[in-house]
């Protein structure tokens, strides 16, 4: 099982992440802002990932280091569980609709990280969520997940509907990506022979 925990600390959060890149999609999630506990269950049932969170942030500021630390540290996870790539199908891709809304993601886990996020959210927040911070979730998960994401709305009403679409496309296209090739078992999928 390709597993991993990682905590990580620091005067704004303290967070603690489990994930299993070869789970069922089960999750326990306690970040303090439940727009993104939904989100991250999102990937995890979408992704058949196993992912544990629970983080404590200055939540009485706002959300903003809440979530881009567990972006950061959920990537730090997966790069950690991943461990040399070796038999990953390396990229992955997902088109997911919800009513109106239609959203595409696509992921290569090559080892550079890179974010391309367009998302014409119709309305600033969702709830008590921010849609902005959505941005700075993924862009701590590349910038430590060490993969290539490029997120994509390419059409919707409801903010929601656009958030909730981005989140279990980026969980499908990470469950592809992540599979495990039985054709390639042990080969690096690059010819430069590392990730």
């Amino acid at each position: 099982m390709r597993t991993a925990e990682i905590i990580r600390n620091t005067n704004e959060t303290k967070i603690r992440v489990a994930i299993n890149l070869d789970g069922t999609g089960r999750q326990k999630l306690d970040t303090g802002v439940p727009f993104l506990d939904h989100m991250l269950d999102q990937i995890a049932r979408h992704g058949l990932i196993d992912l544990e969170v629970h983080a404590q942030g200055d939540l009485d500021i706002d959300a903003h280091h809440t979530v881009e630390d567990v972006g950061i540290t959920i990537g730090q996870a997966i790069a950690k569980a991943v461990g040399d790539k070796a038999g990953i199908r390396r990229y992955g891709h997902a088109y997911v609709p919800l009513d109106e809304a239609l959203s595409r993601v696509v992921v290569d886990f090559s080892g550079r990280p890179g974010l391309q996020f367009h998302v014409p959210f119709t309305r600033a927040r969702v709830g008590n969520f921010d849609v902005d911070l959505t941005i700075e979730f993924f862009q701590g998960l590349v910038n430590h997940a060490l993969c290539t994401l490029h997120i994509d709305n390419l059409r919707g009403v409801n903010a929601h509907h656009q958030c909730e679409t981005i989140f279990k496309a980026t969980g499908r296209a990470l469950r592809m990506a992540l599979e495990l090739d039985p054709r390639s078992a042990g080969i690096v999928p690059s010819t430069k022979g590392v990730l």
